[in-house]
């Protein structure tokens, strides 16, 4: 008779361990961040849109990434200096900072960049309004694989 209850108990133990790691093998691995700071403030974001496999984002999942309006944003005196920082393993593949869906910046293999926080309110740079949407894009325009976005808005 114990040794049913034992075999019983081996059985659901060895259940409930397969299960476990059926749930965990179902969790996505959280994608490399990126990280915007002003000042004392910064916002740190995980991708829109990645592909971990080094597969190129096809130009209809970049348009569509670039208009995800669910972001994180963060108030900028233009008087101030906007710092970006990426985690290394976006710096490796090369980054680019885009403005309203265009390259502001060449692409950079260094992990921190900073630019005048007046650029993004200038219309010279191609701002309009008291808000901006910048994005970091991993990858050369021919291979990009991955697109982090923010609101910077304006505070003066």
């Amino acid at each position: 008779m114990q040794s049913a209850v034992r075999r019983r108990r081996a059985v659901a133990a060895a259940g409930a361990v397969s299960a476990g790691l059926l749930l965990l093998s179902a969790c996505d691995k959280p994608t490399p961040r990126a990280t915007i700071t002003v000042g004392d403030d910064s916002v740190s974001s995980e991708a829109s849109c990645f592909n971990e496999d080094d597969k190129t984002l096809s130009t209809s999942e970049r348009e569509s990434c670039i208009k995800d309006t669910d972001i994180e944003s963060i108030k900028v005196d233009p008087d101030e200096t906007v710092r970006f920082g990426v985690d290394p393993e976006i710096a490796d593949r090369g980054w680019t900072i885009l403005m309203n869906g265009r390259p502001l910046t060449e692409s950079s293999t260094k992990t921190y960049r900073t630019i005048p926080g007046s650029v993004f309110f200038n219309a010279q740079y191609g701002a309009s309004g008291n808000s901006t949407k910048v994005s970091v894009q991993e990858g050369e325009d021919a291979k990009v694989t991955g697109l982090w976005n923010f609101t910077l808005k304006k505070d003066s």
